[in-house]
């Protein structure tokens, strides 16, 4: 592990990590990225309109289509 060293005039050392250089892959990765995102977000609005178009057709929101069977 690499370390920084700064000297001060009275001949003290402070020793200190120096942090790793960080790099963005382009490679697919599982969490938060674009693609899950924009996958998340376009599952959401079709289970909202879906969930619209339900009560439009039948006049009882999901809970009242579901006690209804």
């Amino acid at each position: 592990m690499r370390s920084g060293v700064v000297t001060e005039e009275q001949g003290r050392q402070n020793i200190y990590a120096v942090e790793p250089t960080m790099y963005v892959s382009g490679d697919s990765q599982f969490g938060f990225n674009k693609q899950s995102e924009l996958l998340n977000g376009r599952l959401a609005m079709i289970g909202f309109v879906s969930l619209l178009l339900l009560e439009a057709f039948t006049g009882h929101g999901i809970i009242g289509f579901l006690t209804g069977l």
